[in-house]
């Protein structure tokens, strides 16, 4: 791999349903701007390459029972940073897509060029949406496919010179470069253009897990969200138009094997990261003990994903193995306020020494720092 790029997810307290009360801050202070802006400015000291943001309409299943929106949370921290890739989680499944790209645009635009979007689903949301429910899991790859392909037209329905700015004049658009994208699918028809011109990256990056939902039609539901997510279904590149034309696909395994072999089953024009649940040893207590705490207040429910606990010096070997193989991880700490502080003095610093990882470039967009081009503008491409 030419680059190894290395996330880290930041919503709630971490992937532990007791990790709040290991929080440095009180359940209330979760949710607290100055809590956000410390987690976010410690991962981009550290270096990581991005930071996702998890979301759903529906409550957490554990922990203090609030959150504050994904894309409202990247955007309020959008100008107070100035590498770290910003990706917020917005379900595709009920959200209206036009809406999700005006948000997605506006949030690459305050970031200087560093949006993502996880794109996500949660059909269980239905009747928090006042929506009929999506029932199989070909309906949920449906609703993800096109509304990734709706956001994708929209963002190219501005050309990149069609704001004029001519004061002189008074001509501040060029109406001949804004398309309409007549869009038309099974369960909604779109029109555009855009209120929001073209990225600055050109086109968001897009992230998308590669088993979201069940790729056959045997009657079985959909994933309700990432924690029901098939591990050892990946979907192959064959079947990429299931991630709606994702820039990067996560996937995951219960051992580095499966994992490796799962992102061998996704490559393709995708980058491909795995997704990797880490506890880490403090200088006060090992992982095995600090996980036995938290597992005396609440289980882990079964996910599936990778899971790494011990030393920052194993997590470096792990690391450095699957580098060989993927384009990047997404790290999800068992307690952030106890795990992020452990990456960022004893994991990153080895990976960037050894060249294994680098710091984002500052000015760089997310694209550049992925490695990933930016896209021409498809409605420009059909004139000339």
């Amino acid at each position: 791999m030419s680059r190894f790029a290395v996330g880290i997810e930041l919503d709630g307290a971490g992937y532990h349903p007791a990790a709040w009360r290991r929080s440095r801050d009180e359940p209330a202070g979760l949710l607290s701007a100055r809590t956000l802006q410390a987690r976010v400015s410690a991962a981009e000291n550290a270096g990581f390459t991005l930071a996702t943001f998890e979301d759903s309409i529906l409550p957490p299943d554990a922990g203090p029972a609030g959150r504050i929106d994904a894309p409202t949370r990247a955007s309020f921290v959008a100008a107070t940073t100035s590498t770290l890739g910003l990706v917020p989680a917005v379900a595709t499944t009920y959200a209206e897509p036009f809406h999700t790209a005006s948000a997605l645009a506006t949030l690459d635009y305050s970031s200087r060029g560093r949006a993502g979007w996880l794109a996500t689903v949660d059909p269980g949301a239905a009747a928090s949406w006042g929506r009929a429910p999506r029932t199989t899991g070909l309906e949920v790859r449906r609703e993800q496919r096109d509304s990734i392909e709706v956001a994708r037209r929209l963002w190219d329905s501005w050309e990149d010179d069609a704001v004029i700015r001519d004061w002189g004049s008074g001509r501040f658009l060029d109406r001949d470069r804004l398309h309409y994208i007549d869009f038309e699918g099974e369960t909604f028809s779109v029109k555009g253009p855009a209120i929001v011109p073209r990225p600055p990256q050109g086109q968001v990056v897009v992230f998308a897990h590669s088993a979201t939902v069940f790729a056959d039609d045997s009657g079985r539901g959909p994933a309700s969200s990432e924690s029901d997510v098939d591990p050892g279904r990946s979907v192959p590149a064959s079947e990429t138009d299931s991630f709606g034309s994702a820039d990067v696909v996560l996937v995951t395994g219960v051992d580095p094997d499966t994992a490796i072999s799962a992102a061998e089953l996704a490559e393709g024009d995708a980058l491909v990261f795995v997704d990797l649940a880490v506890a880490l040893d403090t200088p006060d207590h090992s992982a095995a003990e600090r996980l036995a705490e938290l597992d005396s207040h609440a289980a882990v429910e079964p996910r599936g994903r990778l899971h790494f606990s011990g030393s920052p010096d194993d997590l470096v070997r792990l690391l450095t193995h699957l580098s060989q193989h993927v384009d990047g991880v997404r790290l999800h700490p068992a307690v952030i306020d106890e795990d992020l502080p452990v990456l960022a003095r004893a994991v990153l610093p080895v990976l960037f020494r050894t060249a294994i990882a680098h710091r984002p470039v500052p000015g760089a967009t997310l694209r550049a720092n992925l490695g990933l081009t930016r896209p021409a503008n498809r409605y420009a491409q059909e004139q000339l």
